[in-house]
């Protein structure tokens, strides 16, 4: 038996036995089901955080500080278990009489992350009518709504943030906006300018900058400055599952799968990077295929019975890329265009109505880009594919 189809074997009997296994429910609280993926310097440190604040449970400071981590290890790494420590450590703080501004950011933040975008523009308004000169509250605002292709309030969020928040963020979240509104040469030039000029900042703040330089460059077609950009934002070394996923994309575009794997370096933890790597070993023939595919299968699979719904571009992508399923994936890709609109949602909305021979299906990526102008070269190939279709 060939490695291929053993792997496909290994995979279908995990799958059996997954399905016919019972729940298995741990004898105490106290048992440790598995244990997370968090480097010995982080776990010592979320160990000192939460002694702190079970030391001094009626400190706020110190309950969200522990909060912040466990979300930003939840999108460095991936792991939606994170955020729901984050979310158990939150909840004392949000079932107060009247919240406090920083709890209902943190609370907007979680909601953020389960595409919850209603709840948390509530909670976003909320918090600054209490405290209206809230500089998280007004940068998470402006996140989500770029995310939602709302880009001129996306930008007057960002502007209220240029006395609130240090100089770096607040010039990544005006040029990031400003780039999606047909804007993305001015854009790069001011991003680029604040990035050389502005010697503060903290390895977050600059590697955000530098991903959104990494963007706006590839959507200009400046393949050279992209990439000069993401191999900056590489160098400071704080895990990125989003930077690995952006930068896996634009290596792929460009027909680059080994430097594709490479990057990667078998981190497939994550689903969006395990993704990023099936399609790179599609390309490659690779052995290890077959058992990817199926890992993905169940992993889509299981966020459906959660009712987790937001990965639905990934598994679109998914779907037309690796099952060649294009009606199925033009479902998702239109499910999950009602509800985020980046350009990487756009562009698989297009590809999967192109791949299923409706171009119609389309329509409202076509009419979002001329209403925001977005100067972005694969869209605009498709959208042409799309018209003359």
């Amino acid at each position: 038996m060939n490695k291929t189809k053993t792997i496909l074997l290994l995979s279908m009997l995990g799958l059996a036995n997954l399905a016919c296994a019972s729940p298995y429910l741990p004898v105490s609280e106290d048992e440790v089901l598995e244990k997370l993926p968090i480097r010995l310097e982080s776990r010592h440190e979320i160990r000192e955080l939460r002694n702190h604040a079970a030391d001094d449970p009626a400190n706020p400071l110190l309950a969200f500080k522990l909060v912040r981590r466990y979300i930003e290890l939840g999108r460095a790494e991936s792991d939606p278990r994170y955020f729901g420590y984050a979310e158990a450590a939150l909840a004392p703080w949000l079932r107060l009489a009247d919240p406090l501004p920083e709890a209902l950011v943190l609370s907007a933040t979680l909601h953020q992350n389960r595409h919850e975008f209603k709840a948390a523009l509530d909670d976003i308004s909320l918090a600054l009518a209490h405290q209206p000169r809230l500089g998280q509250a007004w940068l998470t605002r402006a996140v989500i709504l770029e995310v939602q292709g709302d880009y001129a309030g996306a930008l007057k969020s960002c502007m209220a943030l240029l006395r609130l928040a240090p100089l770096l963020t607040s010039a990544t979240c005006v040029n990031s906006a400003l780039s999606l509104s047909g804007q993305g040469d001015i854009a790069l030039k001011n991003l680029a300018a604040a990035v050389q000029n502005v010697q503060t900042g903290s390895d977050s703040e600059k590697q955000w900058a530098l991903t959104s330089l990494a963007e706006i460059a590839a959507r200009l077609g400046r393949n050279e400055e992209a990439e000069g950009y993401f191999k900056q934002a590489l160098s400071i070394h704080q895990r990125s599952s989003y930077l690995l996923a952006t930068y896996a994309d634009f290596l792929l575009d460009r027909q680059r799968p080994e430097d594709t794997l490479r990057l990667l370096d078998g981190g497939i933890r994550a689903d969006a990077l395990l993704l990023r790597t099936a399609l790179a070993e599609q390309s490659l023939h690779s052995p290890g295929l077959t058992g990817h595919v199926e890992a993905l299968k169940a992993r889509f699979a299981a966020s459906r019975l959660r009712g987790d719904t937001t990965h639905q571009g990934d598994e679109a992508r998914f779907t037309l890329y690796l099952l060649n399923d294009p009606r199925t994936a033009l479902e998702l890709a239109t499910a999950n265009w009602s509800v985020q609109r980046e350009p990487r949602d756009a562009r698989i909305l297009l590809e999967a109505a192109l791949a299923a021979g409706k171009p119609q299906a389309a329509q409202a990526v076509l009419d979002a880009m001329l209403q925001s102008g977005i100067e972005d070269q694969t869209l605009k190939q498709l959208a042409k594919q799309v018209r003359e279709g």
